[in-house]
């Protein structure tokens, strides 16, 4: 996209539709939550601003700073945020921008064709939901600042310096609001890494830095090619082609840029983009990717006599091993939702679906080897799957979804509120039995797992659902499975796994979480399943009993009591639930006024995806290459 000239890019340009109080008084509407999620999102709308500057072909360099002094910094070389009077404000555009919702140069797309962040709401949210900010522009020459409290101008735009070079760009400095984010001002520097990578390979040949003051290091990320170098990366040296599919195009004013690979895994790893923002579940330009790649691989299975007109392959067919990135460029994109986790825009298919279906049939022409392997992987896909299906249909006939009566062993509570029930699924019949009895009748339901289920990552649907002990959960918890899986069926809003804090009870936990992570992940992003802590010690003193879920926590606790002169009557190690008695597992892992669960959260899928697949999965390298590396880290349990 070549660049304007910069005189056209004025405070003209600013559109203001009005209002910023509303953004403290409801921070959720604006940045999703006031955790840790809105904690990072007002970072991403700042560097959303200056990678627009990048897509609009000014900024090449962009650089990320946590300052010592708690700030986070993001500056561009873009054109730098004009400071010129608005003539509908009567204030500089840069305030105007900045302390104004619904400000900024991205509505009627005379300095930026497309953009990526909030429309204006971004950087003056970031702004309202910070304890203070400062922007500083360089532009005309000339040095300008302005501060802010939050989202307050607390100076005038001020000129505090000359340039005597061309340099110009934009530099956000902010602290985010302890008012609004009072339960952790800690950002995930592992987030921060991944989202500046990710824009880096969106963004090609622009230079991001990441500059962590508090630990004295910095990365650099920049790729000549990102959307291959994206693939590459998201395939994990397990790619059936080496060097990925790619093309660029553009039709009806939309960019299109797609690259793909296939591997030899069974799941599909599509992330979709609309101006470089994330779009969770998807969208338009998913569908017409998907829809491309099909036809294409049916047109060229069937021309070259690898298949017959009959045996066409089906949407779900070509999706197994698939590995994409598909990147859209336009100038009105509409989502669901403010925080665009899928776009809606119809144009968007017909655009992605013209430029990859003629670019990936010329391809394969062209690389007729590549070509047989995926379509033979697809072939045996659509085989696996059809021998799956019939014994998924012959499992399901034996009622495991259908049937209406509860597991013989779950011991369920009288409520049929599911936002007050809970379901604790408990290591062994010893400590099932405890519970059973510890239990509050009203609201609590016991399902005793003995021994460890199937592993859910090596082994197909059909399979799982044959385990005895996965049929009676999904019979318990009553929402079904897979594609046929209904939230609203849930029959209970607490999922509580109470294993052993021992290897085994670490195994039983991480199997179950594969199982609900690949088949039932809207449990666990609803916030449903929960994973339940009970306490390794008993410390008596005097008539007191005192629990503590670690060593450490036992250790200097005993050595306070030692020291205030308290006698200590008894110190007890529970190597299992099965030791407590069902009042101590009552009052210590069960009663909702003194337990502590830990609720299970999809922070970052991608990387869930990874860890269950390494440790789970087929196959072993790299898992033993983990271990290696980690081995001295690990703590035993002998």
């Amino acid at each position: 996209m070549p660049p304007r000239n910069d005189m056209q890019y004025t405070a003209s340009d600013i559109t203001v539709l009005k209002g910023l109080e509303a953004v403290r008084k409801r921070p959720a509407m604006y940045v999703g939550s006031t955790d840790k999620l809105g904690l990072h999102q007002i970072f991403y709308e700042v560097l959303d601003n200056a990678v627009d500057e990048a897509l609009a072909g000014y900024a090449k360099v962009i650089v990320v700073t946590f300052r010592k002094d708690g700030y986070i910094e993001v500056a561009d070389n873009g054109r730098g945020i004009p400071v010129d009077i608005h003539p509908d404000t009567g204030k500089s555009a840069l305030e105007t921008v900045m302390t104004t919702l619904h400000a900024g140069g991205k509505f009627d797309k005379k300095a930026y064709k497309i953009s990526g962040g909030l429309h204006g709401v971004g950087v003056s949210a970031t702004n309202a939901l910070s304890e203070h900010m400062i922007t500083i522009v360089r532009r005309n020459q000339k040095v300008y600042k302005q501060e802010y409290k939050r989202g307050v101008p607390v100076t005038g735009v001020e000129v505090i310096g000359t340039l005597n070079n061309n340099l110009t760009g934009t530099i956000q400095r902010f602290k985010p609001d302890p008012l609004i984010f009072k339960e952790n001002l800690k950002y995930d520097k592992k987030l921060v890494h991944n989202r500046i990578k990710e824009q880096a390979y969106l963004t090609s040949e622009v230079l991001f830095l990441f500059i962590d003051e508090e630990t004295n290091t910095q990365r650099a990320y920049y790729y000549k090619n990102g959307l291959i170098a994206f693939v590459s990366n998201l395939a994990q040296d397990n790619a059936i082609i080496r060097k990925p599919f790619y093309v660029k195009g553009e039709h009806d004013e939309i960019m299109v840029e797609v690259a793909l690979t296939y591997t030899e895994s069974t799941e599909e790893k599509i992330k979709a983009f609309a101006n470089n923002i994330f779009n969770r579940e998807g969208g338009t330009h998913v569908t017409g990717f998907r829809t491309a790649v099909t036809n294409a691989l049916n047109h060229y299975a069937i021309r070259h006599k690898l298949i017959k007109e009959s045996e066409k392959f089906s949407g779900d067919d070509v999706r197994e091993g698939l590995v994409a990135v598909v990147s859209v460029k336009l100038a009105n994109p509409q989502y669901e939702g403010q925080t665009k986790l899928k776009l809606n825009n119809p144009e968007a298919r017909t655009a992605v679906y013209n430029v990859v279906y003629g670019a990936l049939l010329e391809y394969l022409e062209k690389h007729p080897k590549l070509a047989k392997a995926i379509v033979n992987k697809v072939v045996l896909t659509k085989k696996a799957k059809e021998a799956a299906k019939a014994a998924k249909r012959a499992v399901l006939r034996k009622g495991v979804l259908q049937s209406t009566s509860l597991p013989g062993k779950l011991a369920d509570c009288a409520t049929k509120d599911p936002s007050k029930a809970e379901l604790f699924i408990v290591e062994g019949d010893s400590a099932g039995g405890s519970a059973k009895q510890a239990r509050d009748r009203e609201t609590q339901a016991i399902l005793p797992l003995t021994g460890k289920p199937i592993n859910p990552e090596k082994n197909r649907l059909d399979r799982i659902l044959s385990n005895d002990k996965i049929a009676d959960l999904v019979k318990a918890l009553g929402l079904g499975i897979g594609e046929k899986l209904d939230l609203k069926k849930l029959r209970y809003h607490k999922i509580i796994i109470m294993t052993d804090a021992d290897v085994d009870g670490r195994h039983i936990v991480t199997l179950l979480l594969t199982f609900f992570y690949r088949y039932m992940r809207p449990l666990i992003e609803e916030g449903y399943v929960y994973i339940a802590q009970p306490p390794l010690y008993k410390v008596e003193v005097g008539n007191k009993k005192y629990w503590f879920l670690n060593e450490e926590e036992k250790d200097a606790f005993v050595k306070k009591m030692r020291e205030l002169g308290r006698k200590i009557r008894n110190v007890q190690r529970f190597k299992g639930l099965g030791e407590m008695n069902p009042e101590q597992l009552w009052e210590t892992t069960m009663n909702p006024k003194t337990r502590v669960i830990k609720k299970v959260t999809i922070e970052d899928a991608e990387e869930a995806d990874r860890i269950f697949r390494m440790f789970m999965g087929e196959e072993v390298a790299p898992r033993r290459d983990f271990i290696l590396k980690y081995a001295q880290f690990a703590e035993l349990d002998v």
